[in-house]
Order: C-alpha cells, then sequence, then structure tokens
C-alpha cells in the first residue's frame, strides 16, 4: 500500500534515501503459544480471516499436496502502515523533524537556512514544498556523522518521551493488534517472520513485542 506523508514526502522518496533493511522480527514459537479457539481474535470472521488460517492449515499439513517443509517457510511484511502507524508522517520522518529542532542551539544559522527554517517554524507548506532534496539534506544533518551506537541511543532516546501527534501515545504503542497476532500465528506454526521497510533498523526493532 502506498500512502504519502501529510506534507507531500511519499514513501518512494523514503525508499531512495534510506536503506532498504529486512529484519529478523523474533524466534519461532512453539505451537502451544497459541491459546485454544480462535488464533486471530482482533479479525472479524469472513473470507479474509478464513483464507489465512486455510492457506496455513494446508502449508502445514504433513503429507497434503501443499505441504511446505518448515525450513521453507518465510512470511514477510512491510512496516509503515502495515504493522504500526505512518500517519500523518512516517515515525522516521518525525524523527528527523524533532532532531532538527534539538539541534538548533548548535546551529544557530539554521533559523535563516531552509528547509531548516521551515522546520523550526512549523512551515508544512515550505515543506511540502521543497521535495525530495529536503528530506536529504535533513536527513544528512541529522543522521550523518554518528557512530552506529550514538545513533541507536538517539533513536533510543527519542522513542522515550516522542508521542504521536493525534493519539498522545509512544510510537511504540501504536502496532496493530491484529497483524500482532497474525505474526504470532504464523511465527507459532513454523513460519520466519521478517519486515522489510524504508525505514532505518533502529527504528524497525523499536517494537520488541513483534
Amino acid at each position: 500500500m502506498t500512502t504519502q506523508a501529510s506534507f507531500g514526502v511519499s514513501r518512494r522518496i523514503l525508499l531512495s534515501t534510506l536503506a532498504l533493511l529486512p529484519t529478523l522480527t523474533g524466534p519461532l514459537r512453539p505451537k502451544s503459544a497459541l491459546a485454544q479457539g480462535d488464533a486471530l481474535p482482533s479479525w472479524n470472521d469472513g473470507p479474509t480471516k478464513t483464507s489465512i488460517t486455510d492457506f496455513v492449515a494446508r502449508v502445514t499439513r504433513q503429507g497434503g499436496p501443499d505441504f511446505v517443509p518448515m525450513e521453507q517457510r518465510i512470511a514477510t511484511f512491510d512496516n509503515d502502515g502495515t504493522l504500526w502507524s505512518e500517519q500523518p508522517m512516517y515515525v522516521q520522518l518525525a524523527f528527523v523533524l524533532d532532531r532538527v529542532k534539538a539541534m538548533a542551539p548548535l546551529h544557530p544559522e539554521w533559523k535563516d537556512k531552509q528547509p531548516f527554517a521551515a522546520v523550526l517554524e512549523g512551515d508544512v507548506k515550505a515543506l511540502a514544498a521543497s521535495g525530495e532534496k529536503t528530506l536529504m539534506e535533513l536527513m544528512a544533518a541529522t543522521h550523518a556523522g554518528m557512530a552506529t551506537d550514538d545513533f541507536s541511543k538517539a533513536v533510543r532516546d527519542w522513542t522515550a518521551s516522542a508521542r504521536h501527534p493525534r493519539f498522545n501515545r509512544p510510537y511504540t504503542e501504536l502496532v496493530y493488534q491484529p497483524m500482532l497476532e497474525l505474526l504470532a500465528y504464523l511465527r507459532a506454526n513454523g513460519f520466519k517472520t521478517f519486515i522489510v521497510s524504508g525505514g532505518g533498523v533502529e527504528f524497525t526493532g523499536l517494537n520488541r513485542s513483534r
């Protein structure tokens, strides 16, 4: 699903400026990890839910025509907008904007320099009009020149205090319960689950419950 951030920064732009990072999301869980009864309780009963459970039953039925050996069972998920919120902007983009504000005292020249001035003034229209070059410049200023451990710490520190502008909750809580259930269901049936994202691995791995 392709969506657009609130001020016009698209997934295409993010994919062109960030490395594509697949991440193993956790160890396989035994079948006993699933509660008895409905494995997908947050899913509405209907053809979509049925197609999932029927598929898993077919590929895990030993001796069946569609049986897939456990070592070949792989499920890959997109991250933003599939596993957690991507509106009104991608989480990593929110980090970039907040980091510009946090770094501004060390860069007084940013008050009169675009696109930094637009971020500091909250000028959404100016940011929207500046396009891909703007995002690359902001990311270079906020991401470059840092050791990996330092950047990871910066992300963790930001995550500990940052709140979604609409829900006023930590970004790590804005995950979709039906998708968490699906991930657990697949793992319990021998699937390795991976996340593919245009965002950095520091953000993809924020929610350990996945």
